[in-house]
């Protein structure tokens, strides 16, 4: 007779290997499984008859639930209901070629059979399904496992608006796809000379000029007329003739391009390089707010004592603590040996170094320094410390979802290159923290590193060391927030310049000090 843990672990492994992207069928499990695992917090239904396997850990209400499983559903759902007989739209369809990772409010899917209907989701959600069977794709493309429109084909059926209120997906779309392929598709495609028009219009709009000229020629030696239009509303966010293979650098570019100006404007100007020695000594003053506050605001329960005996070597892991009181010492030691990492970085930084050649040769080390504690004492196996995320990750009480964990090593090249081409420390703290916690590089510890990286870049331009308080946490994460949703930077910059104000008050912590 099984435990009921055993119980509860193989009702769990049945349930799994049924499941598609962790989604799941009713019918396709057993009674006895849905109702333990339901009941444990293991299955949670979606919508009648639709059930979706997550943690137990997962808090009710929680939106990041149904974020880590929305492609997953609609994916199982829509090959059920359809088998291959269905596309997203344009619009949706291009959102998914051109990398956009937010979960929509309303998917719109194109089926070939059965009727229209809109089938309710989870926060808000919603499936909008219509019958249009002339008009229904032949061949598809797959992105997120769900079925869309060829790029092409995408690019010529989306409406017009498309390019005025999702210019950057637009530009990215762009980018990616081949004149030729617009070429076949406008010319096997009768009565869309509005489509040919505005996309030699958008090329051109896009400093693709190339690209413009060919697609033109193409349909004009054909007897193809149109007249050239500039479907586009606002300037490009993306350098003129930019072309990429992947749409997931383009887009944080264009980020970058849109966000540095505000930037530029609100953040303090920089005060100059510090002299070494001095600044290197006030950090070590406020070593012990910044570990506390830091580990704080990621919900370790660390106490400043724990964080001057650990900086002191007077904590012994095989006395000192065990279960959850372990997992918070160890965060507490790996904090203070990655801050030595962080330190040996920054006293070349002063020294005249480039920051982003150095932060980005020694970013690993300082991760690695940051949860070695933890494999040391067995809590993480290893190859926890061998490099970024291999899985997708998301994030709890955020809408953002970070880009797929086979995007994570182009996007943080693009990170540095852009860090690198960039004259402002203040733009580069900014920016850099927010764009890497956007990434989301690691499977945890984003945050962290992250308030390294910025720390590191505002040491690089003479700011004073800031500290975020663990008290100002739910500002940070809405600033955070609609940085990432809304592409709003503003209320980011305008808290890292008040933080950094508060945190030249900051008196040393009693008669403790952190050896730099």
């Amino acid at each position: 007779m099984p435990t009921p843990q055993q119980a509860l672990a193989q009702a769990v492994q049945r349930v799994r290997a049924r499941a598609s992207g962790e989604v799941v069928r009713g019918p396709d499990i057993s009674r006895p499984d849905r109702l333990l695992l339901t009941k444990r917090g293991f299955l949670v239904e979606i919508i009648k008859g639709w059930y979706a396997l997550t943690t137990s850990q997962a808090e009710p209400g929680d939106t990041t639930f149904w974020h880590a499983h929305f492609w997953g559903f609609a994916s199982a759902y829509l090959r059920h209901r359809f088998g291959t007989d269905y596309s997203l739209s344009a619009e949706h369809s291009l959102d998914l070629w051109s990398g956009n990772t937010q979960t929509p409010a309303q998917l719109i899917v194109i089926a070939g059979k059965g009727g229209t209907s809109t089938v309710q989701l989870p926060n808000r959600t919603s499936l909008l399904i219509y019958v249009d069977k002339k008009n229904l794709p032949k061949p598809t493309d797959i992105r997120q496992g769900v079925q869309v429109m060829p790029l092409a084909l995408a690019l010529v059926r989306v409406s017009p608006g498309f390019f005025r209120h999702s210019a950057t997906n637009a530009e990215i779309a762009l980018r990616l796809v081949r004149p030729e392929d617009l070429s076949r598709v406008l010319l096997g495609e009768a009565g869309s000379p509005a489509a040919a028009g505005r996309l030699v219009g958008a090329f051109r709009h896009c400093g693709l000029t190339e690209q413009a000229d060919r697609l033109a020629a193409d349909l004009t030696a054909a007897g193809f007329e149109f007249d050239e239009t500039n479907p586009f509303a606002a300037p490009p966010r993306l350098p003129a003739g930019l072309l990429f293979t992947s749409p997931y650098g383009g887009r944080l570019k264009a980020l970058w391009q849109q966000m540095r100006p505000v930037v530029n404007e609100l953040f303090l100007a920089a005060p100059g390089a510090p002299q070494a020695d001095t600044y290197l000594s006030r950090v070590a003053e406020i070593y012990t707010h910044d570990a506390y506050h830091s580990l704080s605001i990621e919900g370790y329960q660390v106490t400043p004592e724990l964080i001057a005996r650990i900086a002191a070597g007077e904590w012994n892991p095989e006395t000192d603590g065990a279960d959850q009181g372990q997992v918070n010492a160890m965060a507490a030691k790996g904090y203070h040996e990655s801050f030595q990492a962080v330190m040996t970085s920054l006293r070349e930084i002063l020294g005249g170094q480039s920051a982003p050649a150095i932060i980005n040769r020694d970013l690993a080390a300082w991760y690695r320094a940051l949860f070695s504690p933890f494999v040391q004492a067995g809590l993480l196996p290893a190859y926890a410390l061998a490099g970024y995320r291999n899985r997708p990750v998301f994030i709890r009480g955020s809408e953002h979802v970070p880009p797929p964990h086979e995007a994570v090593a182009e996007l943080l090249d693009t990170l540095f290159a852009l860090l690198a081409a960039e004259s402002s420390a203040g733009v580069q703290a900014v920016l850099g923290h927010f764009l890497f916690v956007y990434i989301h590089p690691y499977s945890d510890g984003n945050g962290r590193i992250g308030r390294f990286l910025m720390n590191t870049m505002l040491a690089s331009g003479g700011y004073d060391w800031t500290v975020i308080r663990v008290e100002q946490r739910p500002a940070y994460m809405a600033a955070l927030e609609k940085a990432s949703v809304q592409g709003e930077i503003a209320d980011f910059t305008r808290f890292v310049a008040e933080e950094m104000k508060a945190s030249a008050r900051l008196k040393p912590f009693g008669d403790s000090r952190h050896p730099s």
